[in-house]
């Protein structure tokens, strides 16, 4: 009995460390919004109430500016945002239509105003022209290309090769009915090996260990994006030689939206 008793105990602590160990297989799908709050002479301003609001879904998110004027926001489901900034002694500032994408990290400074909190200054967001809080090299196909753009046998793969850097092989494209068990993954991204890429939906990965099958294609009506990435990408994506296919389901708003599909029998 007693040596039944130390065995168990030693089991205890080596159970733990294999539970520790497992490796974690989900990436992030999200996106983020960084940023400096300075004032009309560029000082920093700390301690400034910096507001998140999903335009879609009004899910509000706060923060303040630490010394150097700096705030962040992460783990951001791909929308549309309107940002507010309030600090005593200065105009409130709002800039609308930020717009976030799936696995981006977007970058709004912010100029703040002499004045009173109860007086306002909007400002409509722009895309900037170039990323530069990642190296990654990718592109984003929107939910209006997936929504909109025809698709043979509504494969929402066959989008990919919007992107530059992707190469179509074969039985990729169309519909995938009667193709080959490797034909959903079938491209070569950023000069890697065809069917060798990483696929996730929602930050889950949808490859399959047998010869790196693309296991599960989803459906184009609750696709709302994707990003294509085909080079230097960040260190969180593994188990690839090609590129990195990011899809992000659509999330809802408090706006009532579907689609539905016409059955002609005779005519149309």
């Amino acid at each position: 009995m007693i040596r039944s008793h130390s065995a168990s105990k030693l089991w205890l602590p080596i159970a733990a460390i294999s539970v520790l160990t497992t490796p974690l297989l989900s990436q992030s799908f999200y996106g983020s919004i960084v940023g400096t709050v300075n004032d009309s002479t560029g000082a920093a301003v700390p301690q400034a109430s910096v507001t998140l609001i999903n335009s879609g879904t009004s899910e509000r998110r706060a923060s303040q500016t630490d010394d150097q004027g700096t705030y962040r926001f992460v783990n951001l489901i791909p929308g549309t945002y309107r940002l507010e900034i309030e600090r005593t002694g200065f105009r409130r500032h709002s800039v609308d239509n930020v717009i976030v994408t799936v696995e981006a990290t977007l970058r709004v400074d912010v100029a703040l105003q002499v004045g009173e909190v109860t007086q306002t200054l909007e400002v409509s967001s722009q895309a900037p022209l170039l990323q530069t809080e990642t190296g990654s090299l990718s592109q984003v196909v929107t939910a209006r290309a997936v929504q909109e753009l025809p698709l043979n046998g509504r494969n929402v793969l066959n989008l990919v090769a919007l992107s530059p850097g992707v190469v179509p092989q074969g039985s990729a494209e169309g519909s995938l009915t009667g193709k080959n068990v490797f034909a959903g993954g079938n491209y070569q991204i950023g000069g890697g090996m065809a069917n060798q890429s990483a696929t996730y939906f929602d930050g889950v990965p949808v490859n399959d260990s047998y010869g790196n099958i693309v296991a599960l294609i989803p459906s184009q009506d609750v696709v709302s994006e994707f990003r294509v990435q085909t080079n230097a990408n960040s260190a969180e994506f593994g188990r690839y030689t090609g590129g990195v296919i990011n899809l992000a389901s659509k999330s809802g708003s408090n706006e009532f939206h579907g689609s539905a599909m016409n059955s002609c029998v005779t005519r149309c």
